[in-house]
């Protein structure tokens, strides 16, 4: 397989927001990697045996579902534990294991700002594809700077998947994807911004990066834990401005 590539990041604090509770959530993290890319159409077509039409381009039409067997696909191709059992559609992810896994939310925004504060690491037309160059599709990975901690295309160019639920009292299982598309204008392509969706769709700029790093603890770790989901699905309350209703 075309080797998947990782930056290894320090442990280190996050700030989330959770425009639903209008709250600040501070997180720790240990340590972990994360690719430095978004996997690519011709990495996924030598794991999961798809067509890669541009094979530098991020894999996109991506299902939650499917970026998580990816992942365990990485894993096993490697010699490694994978991160993930499945029931069905039920998920688990065995946190102690070294597999590849998706990102957790708190991870994934720790590693996009690499220290910054802003709603960018850098001037957006430097570091991501987004609407303001007109383009109608995915463009390869690694055509703009990267962050200081060396990761590309986190801003802009494709939605990326994350491990966590985006507001279970509201949207069930939708899961978070974040970072911004090619479509999307400034607004939108900001390290703070969280979308989502349910985990069985696609959408053609929502691919995904991969994540390592196993950890102590049954069913919590790096920002998320299975009890907190339980806890904020059985809160109820007005939805944040801008969210779309859940048909």
């Amino acid at each position: 397989m075309n080797d998947i590539e990782l930056a290894s990041l320090p442990a280190g604090r996050v700030t989330l927001h959770d425009a639903r509770r209008r709250a600040h959530r501070d997180v720790a993290l240990e340590s972990f990697q994360i690719g430095v890319f978004p996997v690519t159409e011709e990495q996924l077509a030598e794991l999961l045996g798809v067509t890669a039409s541009h094979p530098r381009t991020p894999a996109v039409n991506v299902s939650w579902f499917r970026a998580a067997r990816f992942c365990n696909a990485a894993s096993e191709w490697e010699g490694l534990d994978p991160a993930y059992t499945f029931e069905g559609e039920d998920v688990t992810w065995q946190v102690d294991s070294d597999g590849y896994r998706l990102p957790t939310e708190a991870e994934w925004e720790y590693a996009c700002r690499a220290g910054s504060t802003g709603a960018h690491y850098g001037p957006l037309a430097e570091i991501a594809w987004t609407a303001a160059d007109g383009v109608s599709a995915p463009q390869p990975v690694g055509s703009r700077l990267p962050n200081l901690n060396g990761l590309f295309d986190t801003l802009g160019n494709v939605w990326e998947w994350c491990w966590d639920l985006l507001d279970p009292a509201r949207y069930d299982e939708y899961r978070v994807f974040r970072g911004g598309g090619f479509a999307d204008d400034a607004w939108s392509v900001r390290a703070s911004t969280r979308r989502g969706g349910p985990p069985r769709t696609h959408h053609d700029d929502v691919g995904f990066r991969v994540a390592r790093g196993g950890f102590d603890g049954a069913d919590a770790a790096q920002g998320w834990s299975a009890a907190a989901d339980r806890e904020r699905a059985a809160v109820d309350g007005p939805l944040p401005f801008g969210w779309t209703p859940r048909r």
